[in-house]
């Protein structure tokens, strides 16, 4: 990672800014790119380490054909040599979901997203011409085959997983006809591929999009589906309606013939599908697989809306086979199988998290069960032997940001969390009292703090469990040098 940050410290040299003053790594998500954000007086930008440079290639290609037709996304500065690190232009930090789960479901929020899908329908359509796809990550075209992938990985790594009894024959031959059906449209221009809110960047009212190398060209019907039935953004169904309505608004100013509503909307809603089973696909692969937390999390949410979807919505094809494994797919006891069981008032359970110093000694357990968990925080590289970290402590955010980007230890929590989960969810179902979680390190104050205040933060997220949260040699924390 050190050599990393060099390197984009000397391509940012070569736009013509001034010196970086500081480089820092931003948290991961699901993609194997690596982010930073570079501070220069009293600009940021964005820079991108990628060692998938046909990634990298298809990227700038888009963004670039994507500014010069006046389009909202990111101007591209520098690209290296060997195509694995690009710097960009810093759109900040609030995504549109950022701002629903600030303002909530009211007039700013539904303006933003009337925005959004205006801002869609010129990419799609106007970003379509000249465009060469031959640049695409893989195919061309959204076409059947494609659309078989996508049916193909949901089956795999989220329906196979559940080992749920299926006609196999019949299961083929029905994503075959839903495949062959919703490729015959009329309207195929630009798609992004994963259009969402969290891809969605809103400065000072106006909104540009980013991550959309894995666009092709497809039915405009998909990126909206994708964006109205994400299931974290929550939207009512009048909002669904309305803004579909006011979409294809947009998209009949920008066609030379409008669109046939009534063939558009059915296949829209076939759209819906195929991206719903895309995400639980994903979520199966992230979280069934990898065993990511949020990607496990976020299933059941996930596993909601494609209920909702099956109970209120016609696709305009029949899939028997298909139509009759979705239903048990989202049949209640599914979902609440990865629905994790949480406390409420009654609830007896008290989770005590402590950090400590291994010089003072592991901290007493008094209650009547014993037990619990001891985790040695020793094996991550000390903040505390760096100067500028000595008088700080594990809860403050650059000695976060230090072991989040220059240690193991997300890699060391996620392996702690799949550990005492599982006693959690025991100890709840069994009514017991007192659990005991104790993080050691040296001295008590960078690593093992961190991690005790993470795993409270996961706890109660996750379980609403009643946590007790001490840092037992915070008496003896180096506070000047």
């Amino acid at each position: 990672m050190e050599a990393a940050i060099e390197a984009i410290g000397k391509l940012f040299e070569s736009t013509g800014n001034p010196k970086a003053e500081r480089i820092e790594k931003l948290p991961q998500s699901g993609s194997d790119r690596i982010y930073f954000r570079i501070y220069s007086g009293s600009d940021t930008f964005i820079a991108t380490y990628n060692l998938n440079q046909r990634e990298t290639q298809t990227f700038i290609y888009f963004s670039r054909h994507f500014v010069n037709a006046g389009l909202p996304v990111p101007k591209i500065l520098a690209v290296n040599e060997d195509d694995t690190i690009y710097i960009q232009q810093d759109l900040g930090t609030e995504s549109l979901l950022n701002q629903l789960e600030q303002h909530g479901h009211g007039d700013h929020a539904y303006g933003l997203f009337q925005k959004s899908l205006s801002e869609l329908a010129r990419v799609q359509i106007l970003g379509d011409k000249g465009l060469e796809y031959d640049w695409c990550l893989t195919a061309k075209e959204f076409g059947k085959q494609a659309i078989m992938s996508d049916l193909l990985y949901f089956k795999y790594y989220f329906l196979d997983t559940l080992q749920l009894p299926y006609e196999k024959q019949a299961m083929m031959e029905d994503f075959d006809a839903l495949s062959t059906y919703l490729t015959r449209t009329e309207n195929k221009y630009f798609m992004f591929r994963d259009f969402q809110s969290r891809n969605i960047i809103v400065k000072d009212g106006a909104v540009n999009f980013i991550d959309y190398q894995g666009g092709m060209k497809g039915a405009l019907q998909y990126d909206v589906a994708s964006l109205l039935w994400q299931a974290k953004a929550e939207l009512s169904e009048e909002w669904k309606d309305s803004l579909l309505e006011y979409y294809m608004d947009e998209v009949d100013q920008l066609l030379v013939k409008p669109v046939d509503r009534i063939t558009f909307v059915s296949q829209y809603n076939g759209y819906v599908l195929i991206r719903l089973l895309q995400v639980m696909g994903a979520y199966g692969f992230r979280g069934l697989f990898e065993r990511k937390a949020h990607f496990l999390a976020s299933i059941p949410l996930a596993l909601r809306n494609l209920k909702f979807f099956i109970d209120h919505k016609r696709v305009g094809i029949v899939t028997p086979e298909f139509d009759r494994v979705l239903r048990l797919v989202v049949a209640d006891d599914m979902i609440k199988r990865f629905e994790p069981i949480q406390a409420d008032e009654h609830t007896p359970l008290l989770i005590e998290i402590n950090s400590f110093s291994y010089r003072n000694g592991i901290p007493p357990d008094p209650s009547e069960n014993g037990g619990g968990f001891v985790f040695d925080m020793r094996g991550i590289l000390n903040p505390g032997r760096f100067d500028e970290y000595k008088t700080l402590t594990g809860k403050e955010k650059s000695v976060q940001d230090f072991l989040e980007q220059r240690t193991r230890m997300n890699e060391f929590l996620n392996s702690v969390w799949d550990l005492i989960d599982i006693t959690v969810e025991e100890y709840l179902r069994r009514g017991f009292s007192h659990l005991m979680i104790n993080f050691g390190c040296t001295g008590g104050q960078h690593r093992s703090v961190y991690a005790a205040e993470q795993t409270a933060r996961h706890l109660r997220n996750k379980y609403k469990v009643k946590v007790q949260l001490e840092h037992t040699n915070s008496h003896n924390w180096v506070r000047e040098l």
